[in-house]
């Protein structure tokens, strides 16, 4: 748990680090870069998700057990997961529902 935990704060210290490029257009174009990137990149972490989580479950864990390792989540979307499934989409904001 150790070391998932140092992922994810390098993950974190790594967005951060934009901050700290002193030059503006720099700043931006990294920036720009790194969300132009990104779609492949939460393509590859959902994978790995995926597959981890059919491990616990090849392994004998419960859809409950493996909720609370993801961080509490529900038996129901652990499952979700599991099947590759995403979770339902946000409702589009006020401004972009089309006029009645």
């Amino acid at each position: 748990m150790a070391d998932e935990q140092k992922e994810v704060k390098r993950l974190v210290q790594a967005i951060k680090a934009f901050d700290d490029i002193t030059d503006d257009a720099a700043c931006a174009a990294a920036v720009t870069k790194a969300l132009n990137d990104w779609p492949d990149y939460h393509s590859q972490l959902r994978e790995l998700r995926q597959q981890r989580v059919q491990s616990l479950r090849a392994q004998g864990k419960t859809w409950a057990e493996i909720g609370g390792l993801l961080g509490g989540i529900t038996a129901a979307r652990a499952q979700q997961i599991g099947a590759g499934l995403r979770g339902t989409k946000r409702p589009p904001k006020q401004s972009d529902r089309p006029a009645e």
